[in-house]
C-alpha cells in the first residue's frame, strides 16, 4: 500500500478504481475536492477528513493539494502482456533514476501516444508517490515492465516489427527519420545518456539540433520533443 497526493493523481486513482481509503482535509468541499467527494462516494470508497498537518505527515511534506489516498502497489506489466495488447509505440528508459523525471516522461508518454515503457531492474526508479503525483497519475494509463537485461529486450523487441531508435548528440536529426510504425525510443541516463553496450543495438541513432551554448536537454525534455515527432508524422 502507499500515498497518492494531489488532486489530478487521486482523480486518476478513483477512475481506476484502486483507492482503498480517502483522506481530504477538514473544511476543504470546492472546486475539484467537490468532484472527488462524488468519485469516492459513487467507488465506496471511506473518505476521512483530517488536519493539514496529517496530510502533510502522509505526504511527506509535499504538495498535496488537500487530499491524499491509500492506493493499492502499482500493478507492473511484462513484455509478453504489451506486445499482446498491440502497442506499437514504446520508451525504454536506459537507468533514468530520477522519479520526478519518469514521471514527467509517463505524461508526456501518455499526451503523444506511447502506451508501454520498459525499465531495467537495476540502477532504476520504479513507480512510487513521486512518479504518481508529476505523471498527474498519467502512470496509471501506461504498461510498465521492468526487465533484467535491456539488450536482450531490444532484440526481442526487434524480432517482433519495432524498429529501435537511440539518443545521441551525433545522432541523425530527428527530423529527417523515417518514425511511423512500431518503434521504441531507448532514453538515456540524466548525466550518462545512453550506455555504450545498448547503443551497438539500435536501428539509428536520433538527436535533437540546439543552437544555445548548452548541447544537450534534460532527459523528460527530449523525450518529449522526439515522442511529438512520432505522433506529428503518424498523422501525416
Amino acid at each position: 500500500m502507499k500515498y497518492i497526493y494531489g488532486r489530478n493523481p487521486v482523480i486518476e486513482m478513483l477512475k481506476a478504481e484502486k483507492v482503498d481509503k480517502l483522506y481530504i482535509q477538514q473544511g476543504n468541499r470546492e472546486g475539484s475536492i467537490k468532484k472527488i467527494f462524488g468519485m469516492a462516494k459513487a467507488n465506496g470508497v471511506l473518505v476521512t477528513e483530517v488536519n493539514k498537518s496529517k496530510l502533510d505527515e502522509y505526504s511527506n511534506g509535499l504538495n498535496h493539494q488537500g487530499v491524499v489516498a491509500l492506493v493499492s502497489d502499482f500493478e507492473y506489466s511484462s513484455i509478453e502482456e504489451i506486445k499482446k495488447e498491440g502497442i506499437e509505440k514504446i520508451l525504454i528508459l536506459d537507468k533514468i533514476e530520477d522519479p520526478h523525471n519518469f514521471g514527467a516522461i509517463a505524461r508526456s508518454a501518455e499526451a503523444f501516444g506511447f502506451k508501454g515503457i520498459i525499465i531495467p531492474k537495476h540502477n532504476s526508479a520504479y513507480v512510487n508517490d513521486v512518479v504518481y503525483k508529476t505523471s498527474a497519475g498519467a502512470i496509471e494509463r501506461i504498461k510498465v515492465a521492468i526487465v533484467v537485461n535491456l539488450t536482450q529486450t531490444i532484440e526481442n523487441l526487434k524480432e517482433n516489427g519495432y524498429w529501435i531508435y537511440g539518443t545521441d548528440l551525433k545522432g541523425e536529426n530527428y527530423t529527417s527519420v523515417n518514425l511511423t510504425g512500431k518503434l521504441a525510443l531507448v532514453i538515456g541516463n540524466e548525466g550518462k545518456g545512453m550506455s555504450q553496450a545498448l547503443k551497438k543495438h539500435v536501428d539509428a541513432m536520433l538527436t535533437i539540433p540546439m543552437v544555445g551554448s548548452i548541447n544537450s536537454l534534460n532527459a523528460s525534455c527530449a523525450a518529449s520533443v522526439l515522442m511529438a515527432e512520432v505522433l506529428r508524422q503518424s498523422e501525416k
